[in-house]
């Protein structure tokens, strides 16, 4: 026989979604009550949840923690229902549930579930709507999280990246100051050194071979060396600082144009004041190159973290063109790589067909894929990303020569919160939101693994110029 005040309290509870007075009854009948105290954890993580809950007071709510740190992602009040679910496939909560505050709440076990779908229809469709809208959430926040994680390593990858550039052109811009310095007192000691117009034009064609770069990158280290040993030992010669030597080493000034400097010299001192003015001019250019070249380094970074996030775009499904995104993605991941030696290679059909696919969304795909491949590989270790057209679909297989997979965890792997990583290294969610995102567009993953080579291959869509209403997207589907 039903309680009369519990019913009551019922009523009040589904007054908005008109649950028949029976299937209240039926519940009040068959549920028990149950006070939590506030700040209990009143379903841990992980654990099996055996009761569907009605709140009839407090506050309940869970907290999730995906390597984003714990954030809430739901919460239960007065009235609403929580705790496991007819036609749920979730059997245990991702966090911790807590009790906010004192809460009383109706338990039904779950061996009551097949009675109560035949007796309770319109509590149980209630239920079921509550199911969709709590999958919706969960699924919401697992993104959500998915986005901080990739979020937290493109700022890792883009400081790594950026520290070296920036770092040189602080050095650069110091020396500068005192090189403009060098430069300003070298050119007065020039003018006041009486040359004739003849050397002074021989000491401008002198100064123009300094323009010129090409021993920057032409030579090895060690020949540029031998080549710095070279001026040194002729500037001793001439009884000139030996210390020009490491600039003018720079350049494409040879011993032959030297000689010929010192020829035409009426003194040391007069050669000195030259090579003096050349060198610091070679020196202050020099540092200008340098400073040109981190810059134009930081700019490209900037450039493909730009690309790589498509800023300024709606994420909405478009026509894409794969390389840009790939080649930005690696070389977001450029840092990681180096710190284990690990070759990245990239083959690319020509005139591959663009996409149909999310911009955005497909660089974190890329990103999880690439990122899990640097983990898996050793030292040395080798990835190779191949993109080809195969009939009407565009084929991406990104393959690693590390130890592959157990075929005793293959059949988990898309399953959400699932990890091979260590404790703190993994969410479990990579692989699960990138299945996920690719459902978005009709696309498809699948993996080939065994020892010394894992292939994942991720098969998009051809955006076709007169794509059709059929070729879009699904909206999503929580199940």
């Amino acid at each position: 026989m039903a309680d009369p005040d519990l019913l009551d309290r019922l009523k009040a509870l589904f007054t908005a979604i008109r649950i028949p007075e029976e299937e209240l009854a039926w519940l009040s009948d068959y549920g028990n009550l149950e006070t939590w105290d506030a700040g209990i954890v009143v379903a841990p993580k992980g654990e099996r949840i055996e009761t569907l809950w009605i709140i009839l007071s407090g506050h309940v709510a869970i907290r999730v923690d995906h390597g984003a740190g714990p954030r809430r992602i739901m919460e239960w009040r007065t009235g609403d229902v929580g705790g496991i679910l007819p036609y749920s496939r979730m059997k245990e909560p991702p966090g911790d549930s807590y009790s906010e505050e004192t809460t009383q709440t109706l338990l039904i076990h779950e061996t009551h579930f097949p009675e109560m779908i035949h007796r309770c229809p319109t509590f149980t469709a209630h239920t079921v709507h509550i199911m969709l809208d709590r999958a919706r959430a969960f699924n919401t926040a697992d993104l959500q999280d998915e986005k901080m994680i990739s979020l937290g390593k493109l700022a890792a990858g883009l400081a790594h990246e950026l520290n070296n550039p920036a770092s040189a052109i602080l050095r650069a811009a110091k020396h500068l100051r005192e090189s403009l310095t060098k430069e300003d007192e070298a050119a007065r000691a020039l003018g006041a050194a009486g040359f004739t117009d003849e050397l002074l034009k021989m000491i401008e064609q002198t100064n123009t071979l300094c323009q010129e770069q090409s021993n920057r990158t032409g030579l090895s280290p060690i020949d540029r060396l031998d080549r710095e040993d070279e001026i040194a030992d002729w500037l001793i010669r001439h009884h000139s600082n030996s210390d020009y030597a490491a600039a003018l080493a720079e350049t494409s000034v040879t011993l032959e144009t030297l000689d010929a400097l010192a020829d035409a010299a009426l003194s040391d001192d007069m050669l000195d004041a030259a090579i003096r003015w050349i060198t610091a001019g070679c020196f202050t250019r020099s540092l200008a190159y340098d400073i040109e070249r981190a810059a134009t380094r930081i700019h490209g970074l900037v450039s493909a973290i730009r690309n790589f996030t498509y800023m300024d775009r709606l994420a909405a499904p478009e026509s894409v063109d794969l390389e840009p995104g790939l080649r930005d993605t690696v070389l977001i991941v450029a840092s990681k790589a180096r710190s284990k030696n690990v070759t990245i290679t990239i083959d690319i059909e020509p005139d591959l067909p663009r996409a149909y696919a999310t911009g955005g969304e497909l660089n974190q795909i890329w990103l999880n894929l690439i990122d899990n491949a640097l983990d898996a590989v050793s030292e040395s270790g080798n990835i190779n990303i191949r993109v080809c057209r195969e009939l009407d679909r565009i084929i991406v297989r990104i393959i690693d020569d590390g130890p592959g997979i157990s075929p005793d965890i293959a059949s988990h792997i898309f399953d959400p919160f699932f990890t091979t990583k260590p404790p703190g290294q993994g969410t479990g969610l990579g692989l699960d939101i990138t299945w996920r995102l690719l459902r978005r567009y009709h696309a498809d993953i699948s993996f080939d693994s065994r020892p010394g080579h894992t292939e994942f291959k991720v098969s998009l869509l051809i955006e076709k110029p007169d794509a059709t209403p059929a070729n879009k997207p699904p909206k999503d589907i929580v199940s």
